[in-house]
């Protein structure tokens, strides 16, 4: 399908495991090559499991609708296969692993992502120049993953992860969370330098607020997600106004 998107959600109904409660209620969104998309809304809404949805997570199951990437439909597939085959999470929060450093789990990871053996001096050196632009610590990467890491430190480590691994598709889940507003700039800024060297690559961003698209990472569309599903939609300028004006104005609108 050489025309189909990049990345297209198709009317997504989202439930808990179990079925019992109903939290996406026929989510629509394409994001094509290159663009940077914007998801936002209040708290409950349904953003971390949209995005926890798209990786596979089976603490969420998809009962209506699809999930296609680069025109395969992907709705079924263990989030190892969409890891491979060029999608990635950034985590709202990171889990630490003990035991295994930055260094060795990105070396095996690009291993898995790219299905050939990698060099793990060619990762070591990517990992080098990616930590220079991202204002990290390069002692950081024999440290075990995320263990004992700073609200910065981790999520600096997930555009790093970002960054090594090339991937097509980018989720961002409220990355902006826990940072102040200099680590704020340095993760934007990280953003800036992996779109640039990559252009082609999609993004969507979810958050709650409207500061890291002001520190940088700035989209071509936005959306409001508000009891499951896009309500509204538009481009940078709606950000603005959502920071202005806050969700009142959509008080009412049934599902």
């Amino acid at each position: 399908m050489p025309d189909a998107p990049l990345f297209e959600i198709n009317g997504l109904h989202v439930s808990t495991a179990d079925g019992e409660v109903k939290i996406l209620r026929g989510v629509d969104l394409v994001v094509e090559a290159g663009e940077t998309h914007a998801l936002m809304g209040p708290n409950g809404s349904g953003k971390s499991t949209l995005a926890a949805a798209l990786l596979g997570s089976p603490e969420f199951e998809v009962t209506e609708g699809s999930i296609r990437f680069k025109g395969d439909d992907v709705t079924d597939w263990p989030p190892e296969v969409r890891g491979k085959a060029g999608m990635f999470l950034a985590f709202q929060y990171p889990q630490e692993i003990p035991g295994v450093s930055v260094r060795n789990f990105l070396t095996q990871a690009l291993q898995e992502r790219k299905g050939t053996d990698v060099s793990s001096i060619e990762t070591y050196m990517t990992m080098v120049e990616w930590m220079e632009k991202l204002s990290i610590d390069s002692a950081l990467m024999e440290r075990h993953l995320n263990e004992k890491f700073s609200g910065g430190e981790k999520k600096r480590n997930e555009i790093l992860q970002m960054a090594v691994l090339e991937p097509d598709m980018a989720i961002l889940d409220e990355t902006d969370t826990g940072l102040d507003i200099d680590a704020l700039r340095i993760v934007a800024g990280g953003l800036q330098a992996v779109r640039a060297e990559r252009p082609a690559l999609g993004v969507l961003a979810i958050t709650h607020f409207q500061r890291i698209l002001t520190s940088g990472l700035e989209p071509d569309r936005v959306h409001v997600l508000l009891d499951g599903r896009i309500i509204d939609s538009g481009g940078p300028e709606l950000a603005d106004r959502l920071e202005r004006e806050g969700y009142e104005r959509y008080e009412g609108i049934q599902s």
